[in-house]
């Protein structure tokens, strides 16, 4: 189930609800009771590497008539 992130704009505390993505819009008070919450927009950082960390070319050939060498 995904978590959003929410900021209650009375005390300031930012926190997490668990919610099915349907309900990603309904509003969510503040652990303290506050109402005034914003949802806070998430980002994915996504790192890593492959096959030790070279980067590889882009494939080459086999890519049709003008990839394969079928034109002439």
């Amino acid at each position: 189930m995904p978590r959003y992130d929410y900021r209650c704009r009375a005390c300031g505390s930012t926190f997490e609800v668990s919610r099915p993505m349907i309900n990603s819009s309904d509003p969510a008070p503040c652990p303290a009771g506050h109402d005034d919450t914003v949802k806070l927009l998430s980002t994915v950082a996504v790192t890593g590497t492959s096959r030790g960390g070279a980067p590889q070319p882009p494939p080459s050939g086999g890519g049709g008539c003008c990839g394969g060498g079928c034109c002439s």
